[in-house]
């Protein structure tokens, strides 16, 4: 663990110098309103306005609607009769009772924890980023005759940078914005990273100093019960290993002669893992391992870790490079322990990308570190970089949504027609006066960012972050319709829905939590998992990725005819097959 690394800053003289070298011209600060407004920009959208898309956010959805109104345990969740995908009870729990608060609106009701963590997720990677940087091994060089960024303009310019750095992260758009536990997950590690920030900062004085930790060891252990009830039992329960030893490291690293770290220290961690351990031995089936086994597999995760966290990688490892000889201060072996860590339980997930999220905020600490020590080349590069792929990013939005609107240019409508079959698009005007101002004002930024030199260190992620949030913000505008259409349940279930005369149930089989949810939610349907005694269902739904399924043993196939298949768009691999009894049971 990286609490046994380093060595307190105070008491330890630093032997190389730090490779920054700022000035206070560079360390000028970004107006508030603009990075609020960034952060506007990147949350709301996706969270207001869309229907509950496939898989694990529609499944996710109906389980909290399902408990809001009293038909679900809340301790055991069950979607007709069989247990949840995942454990995940802080996430149903808050979006449940959100659903009950506001009954009228229970999409939107939903989502509001979730977009309460993923600002939260912005929140304390902000603050961790500033706590990190005001520690002495982290501050610039000191100039002979002065002139040095002061510490806390320094400290928040950092902040400034790694906040758009986590902003720009390709991979953070689609997954935060779902109602899935991963961004809980992702919002509590963050607020991890914070309370380790804190932990290792020497505080001004002694009742500062008793006051932050009690503050610390607090939001520790509340980040660590956010982790193990938001679906990751697993990284709880090791993360906790890491608070005592790290509490006790700074302790003895700050006054070496002072006693040993209380008792009831030790026993919080150890507690707090033994019980993270219990529940995840019961939860087994859940979050078993599972590792790559293959070729293509491993092809794949490296590949997903390329894109997923660009471009704060990149600059992670620079940061890495230039820093190297100060690896074990804090300000670095901190984050670099929360992004092997995210890693590795992204790795013994199969490569999940979602777990992966958790490593994001700590790559943003990393990146903001980079900044500093860039070259005025590699700076350039990011800008052009940044212009040019964004750039063409949304003029393709735009070029495909005109398509869609008036039919030319005809390739971009023919596309779109022939993916998403029976989709009949709808002018909206307030989408579009949204789409139109973020896009003059990315034109703006650019403007300013390449017909300027400034100097300030965190010009280089202005263009990612202002970039990545344009694109977001138009495709959750111009596109949201077709994403609507083609990344829910919503066409297939109405389309089945007219098939099934009113007031009739469908029996089930094979079909998954996410389909199930999409066919009750959207299309309204009565379903049953075994067929009722009193009032047998006449129809069956099931999917058509099962070529053994009229073969199967256990199930009378003769009185069911086949009535309709269905395929979601285009996609035979995605398809339902509705059927109809034609004989009395």
């Amino acid at each position: 663990m990286s609490a046994f690394f380093w060595s307190d800053p105070t008491l330890s003289p630093v032997i190389h110098p730090t490779p920054a070298i700022v000035t206070q011209a560079a360390v000028r600060r970004l107006p508030r309103w603009a990075l609020a407004l960034l952060c506007m920009a990147y949350v709301l959208p996706g969270y207001v306005g869309r229907e509950p898309w496939k898989n694990e956010d529609v499944a996710t959805f109906w389980v909290m609607s399902l408990m809001a109104k009293g038909q679900a345990d809340w301790w055991n969740p069950l979607i007709l009769g069989v247990p949840a995908d995942t454990q995940a009870w802080l996430p149903y729990w808050l979006g449940a009772g959100f659903i009950h608060l506001i009954p009228g609106f229970p999409e939107m009701a939903s989502r509001l924890p979730f977009m309460a963590a993923l600002a939260l997720t912005l929140f304390f990677t902000w603050y961790a980023v500033y706590r990190f940087a005001l520690l002495p091994a982290a501050q610039p060089v000191e100039f002979a005759f002065g002139g040095q960024a002061h510490p806390v303009d320094y400290a928040r310019a950092l902040a400034d940078s790694g906040l758009m750095a986590l902003l720009a992260c390709l991979g953070l758009a689609q997954l935060s914005h779902e109602t899935a536990a991963s961004t809980f997950q992702m919002a509590s590690f963050s607020m991890l990273l914070y309370t380790a920030a804190c932990s290792v900062h020497s505080g001004s004085g002694q009742s500062h100093t008793r006051r932050a930790q009690y503050t610390g060891t607090v939001t520790w252990i509340a980040g660590l019960m956010c982790l193990g009830w938001s679906g990751q039992p697993v990284m709880a329960a090791f993360t906790s290993l890491s608070w005592p030893c790290l509490h006790h490291w700074i302790q003895r690293a700050k006054q070496p002669t002072q006693k040993p770290t209380p008792v009831y220290t030790w026993l919080i961690g150890a507690i707090t893992s033994v019980a993270f351990a219990l529940f995840t031995w019961q939860a087994d089936k859940l979050y078993g391992i599972e590792l790559p086994n293959s070729a293509s597999d491993w092809y794949a995760f490296v590949q997903q870790m390329l894109w997923f966290a660009w471009p704060a990688w990149p600059l992670a490892i620079w940061t890495v490079w230039r820093w190297r000889n100060h690896l074990r201060q804090p300000h670095l072996a901190t984050p670099l322990y929360f992004t092997i860590g995210a890693s590795i339980a992204c790795l013994l997930l199969a490569g999940s990308d979602r777990a992966l999220l958790m490593a994001l905020p700590a790559l943003a600490v990393l990146a903001a570190f980079a900044l500093p020590t860039l070259k005025r080349s590699v700076s350039a590069l990011i800008d052009w970089f940044s212009v040019l792929f964004f750039t063409s990013a949304a003029v393709v939005i735009w070029v495909i949504w005109v398509a869609m609107m008036t039919g030319v240019p005809s390739k971009p409508a023919a596309n779109v027609a022939r993916l998403a079959p029976g989709f009949q698009p709808e002018f909206g005007g307030l989408a579009f006066a949204l789409a139109t101002a973020s896009t003059l004002i990315w034109l703006a930024v650019v403007a300013w960012r390449l017909g300027r030199h400034p100097t300030m260190i965190w010009k280089s992620m202005v263009l990612p972050a202002t970039g990545g949030v344009l694109c977001w913000l138009l495709l959750m505008t111009l596109w949201l319709p077709l994403l609507d259409y083609g990344r829910s349940y919503g066409p297939i279930s109405r389309r089945m829905s007219a098939l099934i005369e009113p007031g009739e149930c469908a029996l089930i089989r094979d079909l998954s939590q996410a389909q199930i949810a999409g066919l009750m939610h959207h299309g309204q349907i009565e379903l049953k998992r075994t067929m009722p005694e009193s009032q047998p269902c006449r129809y069956l739904i099931t999917r058509a990725d099962n070529a053994q399924q009229q073969t199967a043993p256990g199930f009378d196939w003769a009185p069911w005819t086949l009535k309709a298949r269905l395929n979601r768009l285009n996609d035979k691999r995605e398809s339902l097959l509705l059927f109809t009894r034609n004989q009395p049971l």
